[in-house]
């Protein structure tokens, strides 16, 4: 009897290992460029290589602008994509994969694709602006507690005060 109980104890511990890991397969690369394709990643890296542009364009006025247009061409977002796959497979199993696949099928998922630059946009927006805020409270709170003088810098200390520059 204890041999049995034993046994099955193990086989139990097996089990739970065997569908432990079954459940963390990771997804195929196919299963990741099908949800890549759902997010028109390729779309964003066109989004990416024009903004890119824009900067390096500034950056550098010698280069004419069309050769920054093509820096995340066809085969670069081939590549960049490539690259990506593993990342999807450390992170989501196969089963994750399948799931997303199927919410962003769904006509919700097609929404969410479709606002979310918007959304995180304008959350992006209030975010800067609840920070200015906050700055502008914390650094008012300090100056009020005598920390900061009125232009923001650390008040004396009864330190010995800096020097003028000479010539100045």
């Amino acid at each position: 009897m204890r041999k049995w109980a034993m046994g099955m104890g193990a086989g139990l511990l097996l089990a739970v290992g065997a569908g432990q890991a079954m459940a963390a397969t990771p997804p195929s690369a196919e299963q990741v460029r099908e949800l890549m394709q759902i997010f028109s990643v390729d779309k964003m890296f066109g989004q990416m290589n024009a903004q890119m542009a824009g900067i390096m364009g500034q950056q550098l006025p010698c280069v004419p602008a069309s050769y920054w247009q093509g820096f995340v061409d066809a085969n670069g977002v081939k590549e960049l994509t490539e690259r990506m796959i593993p990342v999807y497979q450390r992170h989501f199993s196969a089963d994750e994969v399948a799931g997303l696949l199927k919410f962003y099928r769904s006509p919700l998922g097609q929404k969410v694709i479709k606002e979310m630059p918007a959304t995180m946009a304008e959350g992006m927006q209030i975010g800067r602006e609840w920070g200015q805020q906050r700055a502008q409270q914390m650094l008012a709170e300090l100056q009020k507690q005598g920390k900061l003088d009125a232009q923001g810098r650390c008040a004396a200390t009864g330190a010995a005060k800096p020097q003028p520059l000479q010539g100045k």
